[in-house]
C-alpha cells in the first residue's frame, strides 16, 4: 500500500537529530509522499533543502501561517510572494485565520490570508487553510473569492458535520489526522458522514500523534495508523482508504504518481 501525509513540518527542531530516520521509517511504512509547507519568511529555505533532499518524496508549499502575522507581516509577506516566483511549489499554504491563540493582528491575518488566496489564484495553485477557531470568518473570505477555481484542504479539520459538508461543497477537501484516533473525539462522526471522496490523511508533524503515540512526538510513519481508524469507521478495507486519499493528494498537488 502506498500513502500520502498532506501535511508535514519536517523542518521544525523536533526532526533536527533523527531526520534521515524519520524519512526511513515513513518510506517503509508506505508512506512515499509528503507535503512539506512552510510558516513564514524564515522556513522558507529550510523547506527548500529538505524537498531538494527527497526530491522524489518530499513536495513544497509556499505560505505565511495566520499565528506567524505581526508587526514585521508585510515583511513576510513580501518575501512569501517573492519565493512563490523563484521555484514552482504545489500548494500555497500554510495560509488562514486563528483566532485561538492570539486576536491582536486578527485584521492583518485577514489581509494576509486575501493575498495569499490571490496568489493561490494567479498560479492556479491549492490552498492548504489553517481555520482555528475562525470558521465563519474563514468561510466568509472565501466566499468573497470564490469563483468556481478554489481548491485545497482544511487541514487538521477537528470541526463539526455542518461545518465539514460547507467545506466539501465549496469544493475544498478536509485534512484528517491523529484527532481521529483519539477515545474523546468526536471526528469520528464527520468521517461517518462524509464520502471518502472528500478526504485526504495528514500527520501535521510533529504534532498531534495517533494512539497509541498520543503526546509524543509524531512522525510520518503514523499515516497508517489514522488510515486504519477511516477504514474502521467507513467499514473499508485499509488499501481503500489508501488508494483513495493517497490518489486525491496527488491530484490535488498535481504530483506525478
Amino acid at each position: 500500500m502506498i500513502f500520502a501525509d498532506s501535511h508535514i513540518h519536517f523542518y521544525f527542531k523536533d526532526f533536527q537529530e533523527d531526520l534521515q530516520e524519520c524519512f526511513n521509517r515513513a518510506i517503509d511504512a508506505g508512506v512515499k509522499y509528503m507535503i512539506i509547507p512552510n510558516v513564514d519568511s524564515n522556513t522558507i529555505q529550510p523547506v527548500s533543502e529538505i524537498c531538494e533532499r527527497f526530491p522524489k518524496h518530499c513536495f513544497p508549499a509556499i505560505g505565511l501561517h495566520p499565528t506567524y502575522v505581526n508587526e514585521n507581516y508585510k515583511t513576510d509577506l513580501e518575501a512569501i510572494l517573492n519565493a512563490a516566483n523563484e521555484r514552482h511549489y504545489y500548494a500555497v499554504g500554510e495560509a488562514g485565520l486563528d483566532l485561538y491563540h492570539d486576536k491582536t493582528f486578527f485584521s492583518q491575518q485577514v489581509e494576509v490570508f486575501e493575498t495569499q488566496i490571490q496568489l493561490a489564484k494567479d498560479k492556479k495553485l491549492p490552498l492548504i487553510i489553517h481555520s482555528r477557531d475562525a470558521f465563519d470568518e474563514t468561510m466568509e473570505v472565501l466566499k468573497r473569492f470564490d469563483d468556481g477555481s478554489l481548491r485545497g484542504v482544511f487541514h487538521c479539520f477537528t470541526g463539526t458535520v455542518e461545518q465539514a459538508k460547507r467545506i466539501v461543497d465549496s469544493g475544498f477537501y478536509l485534512g484528517i489526522g491523529g484527532v481521529v484516533t483519539f477515545k474523546n473525539s468526536k471526528l469520528w462522526e464527520v468521517v461517518d458522514a462524509i464520502d471518502l471522496e472528500h478526504i485526504l490523511l495528514e500527520t501535521d508533524a510533529p504534532f498531534i500523534a495517533p494512539d497509541p503515540h498520543r503526546g509524543k512526538r509524531n512522525e510520518p510513519a503514523y499515516i497508517p495508523l489514522i488510515a486504519q481508524r477511516i477504514a474502521d469507521i467507513k467499514n473499508v478495507p485499509l488499501e481503500v482508504v489508501a488508494e483513495k486519499t493517497t490518489s486525491q493528494t496527488l491530484e490535488l498537488f498535481g504530483i506525478e504518481n
